[in-house]
């Protein structure tokens, strides 16, 4: 399949994890992809909550590419599972640093490129936290909470032109972000999920990559579920 032959694509934490199994995928489909990611090796080594960087790393990589046609924003943290009354304000603020601030960093820098070209397919990673809320993780809750906020004011913002935002909200998928959650919260996460598992990687890779072709038109500012029967709203 050749979805993306021809398309340039930018993937926030594609060095692991989801933003991994989205950057394998879209090549494997055709695209040409820049990571950026703390840890990558073979991509831009970028902190998404530093604006200048991110929108200077935006520049960089339509001028390697071409342009910019597609960003999935997978990057984020969980920050640590305690309860609002205990939860400490630096890593409150990390949290909103990264997941929000940095994402919306990401968002705002590539949109000129995609107007500019008249097209354009930006993808939100957030959780189904954002919907219902996990006790013992307020500030990840709240942060994707926020993320879908965004992207249905920019999904509206952008409604005139041929540029679309939507998100996802998966379920727990077992990545390397289990290392930053307490156990306990793990069984948590799992115990709400009605299939009885966690998501897969490649399964967010295949909602996303819907999302980020010229297949989906006719949505923008759409918040897509892939939860495991958690959340069907």
């Amino acid at each position: 399949m050749d979805r993306f032959q021809g398309k340039r694509a930018i993937v926030t934490g594609g060095a692991a994890g989801i933003g991994q199994a989205v950057s394998e995928r879209l090549r494997a489909e055709g695209a040409q992809v820049t990571v950026w990611d703390l840890d990558t090796t073979d991509g831009i080594k970028l902190d998404i909550t530093d604006p200048d960087a991110v929108t200077q790393a935006a520049k960089d990589s339509a001028q390697r590419m071409g342009g910019i046609d597609i960003l999935v924003c997978s990057a984020g943290i969980t920050g640590p599972n305690t309860k609002v009354r205990d939860y400490p304000a630096d890593a409150w603020k990390q949290v909103f640093d990264v997941n929000v601030h940095g994402l919306f960093y990401c968002n705002r820098a590539v949109i000129p490129h995609m107007e500019q070209a008249q097209n354009g397919r930006i993808v939100n990673i957030a959780s189904v936290a954002g919907k219902e809320g996990n006790p013992n993780a307020s500030a990840y809750s709240a942060s994707k909470a926020a993320v879908i906020g965004l992207t249905k004011s920019l999904g509206k913002e952008l409604a005139d032109t041929s540029v679309t935002v939507n998100c996802v909200t998966p379920a727990a998928v077992k990545t390397a972000i289990f290392d930053q959650m307490s156990e306990e919260h793990i069984n948590f996460m799992l115990s709400k999920i009605p299939m009885g598992r966690f998501g897969k990687t490649d399964e967010i890779a295949s909602l996303v990559c819907w999302l980020a072709s010229e297949e989906c038109s006719f949505t923008t500012g759409g918040v897509f579920d892939i939860s495991g029967g958690r959340a069907t709203y």
